[in-house]
């Protein structure tokens, strides 16, 4: 069972309920096809259950329908009262996503991110951007493995929401480095993820229109590109963030400035450290022009700087995420194929659990120890060559 908690003000009266929805603990309180005529009966159900949630396991396609709904209402534009107004709201936080073992529904912070970053409302940004940026640092602190895992295998394979899972990868990677490896203090490795996000706030929108376009860019969509830094700066700016070190860390994020880190101001150095994991992410996330990029590529691409000398933001990003992260695919010496799903002490032999036989069959997941010569990782293998597709779900539920 994994609950997710409702807004109950956009469940919609005289239409019949898509799923059942549940209280506290999973009580079965109102069966799917019910409905709800008034407040009234509305307000008896939250006092029965206190919070309504849905079960996703248990609502299967009718919730991945909601939320494909929602989706593609951001693409086509809508009013941001008409997508409110989508009966069966998710709500944003939920203490269920939040305990230590327990994973998001990441579809629904893609598209929370989508929306926020979109569409932003001076009235209500602060508190909502706050909200999100605390329950992925929360989720990425108690299960950072998980993190990169499902960030990086859902970077790897989809076009749409590219803005929101790219900031989002970037942000957990930039926040694992500074804590791990560079040993920054707390109050900078939370300016530093919210730059992260906050990074292409100016062109969020453009960047998605971008991963699904085939052709080359028009002379409006690179003046875009090439000022979007400032604009996202400005735009935080508009939406209440006030912090210097944080529009410093935005306004140089694409800036080139190879060089030790500690000559650098900490906005610069914050700066640094997102371009080097953006490179990366870029790298690995696929476009309607082109491929993705194996992981290996990817790392060697943040590995050097502008010079070709080791830079060292992307050595410090090497260092904590390993040669093979969490959600890269590997082709083993045994000719078996699986995915990265744990970092270990050594960076060049991370926990692997194969999906592919050694004849190229697929398998129930099997653990391998790539210490071992025989299940020694022998390459990367870029997401167009998988031969198999497996869930995030399924993924995170082998950790």
């Amino acid at each position: 069972m994994h609950l997710v908690e409702l807004d109950v003000s956009s469940i919609p009266f005289g239409q019949p309920l898509p799923f059942p929805l549940r209280g506290v603990g999973g009580v079965l309180l109102v069966n799917k096809g019910l409905v709800i005529r008034s407040s009234k009966e509305l307000q008896d159900l939250v006092v029965r259950g206190q919070t309504l949630y849905v079960d996703t396991d248990e609502a299967g396609p009718e919730y991945r329908s909601y939320v494909a709904r929602l989706q593609s209402m951001l693409y086509t534009d809508k009013p941001l009262g008409e997508i409110a107004n989508v009966a069966i709201q998710v709500a944003r936080d939920t203490s269920e996503q939040e305990k230590v073992n327990q994973h998001p529904e990441w579809e629904s912070w893609q598209l929370r991110w989508t929306q926020l970053l979109h569409k932003p409302n001076p009235a209500t940004f602060a508190e909502q951007f706050d909200r999100q940026l605390n329950a992925l640092l929360r989720y990425t602190k108690k299960n950072p493995n998980a993190a990169l895992l499902a960030l990086i295998h859902l970077s790897a394979q989809e076009l749409r929401n590219y803005c929101a899972t790219h900031s989002m990868l970037t942000a957990v990677i930039c926040t694992l480095v500074a804590h791990e490896t560079l040993n920054w203090p707390a109050p900078h490795i939370r300016t530093l993820a919210s730059a992260a996000m906050g990074m292409n706030l100016g062109m969020a929108a453009l960047q998605d229109e971008l991963a699904l376009q085939g052709g080359p860019l028009t002379a409006a969509q690179a003046q875009a590109i090439d000022s979007h830094a400032d604009r996202s700066v400005a735009l935080g700016k508009e939406l209440g963030i006030s912090d210097p070190i944080w529009e410093m860390a935005v306004q140089y994020h694409h800036y080139r400035d190879p060089g030790p880190l500690a000559e650098k101001p900490i906005g610069r150095q914050m700066a640094r450290l997102i371009q080097r994991a953006d490179i990366f992410g870029a790298r690995i996330a696929p476009r309607a022009a082109r491929h993705a990029s194996a992981a290996t590529p990817a790392m060697k691409a943040c590995y050097y700087d502008e010079t070709q000398a080791v830079d060292e933001a992307g050595a410090a990003i090497v260092k904590t995420l390993g040669i093979y992260p969490p959600g890269t695919w590997v082709q083993l010496a045994s000719d078996e194929i699986g995915v990265v799903i744990q970092r270990n002490a050594h960076a060049a032999t991370p926990k692997i659990s194969v999906f592919l036989n050694n004849q190229g069959i697929p398998c129930e997941p099997l653990p391998r120890d790539t210490a071992l010569p025989r299940y020694k990782i022998k390459q990367t293998i870029a997401p167009k060559d998988w031969r198999v597709h497996v869930s995030v779900e399924r993924l995170l539920a082998l950790l």
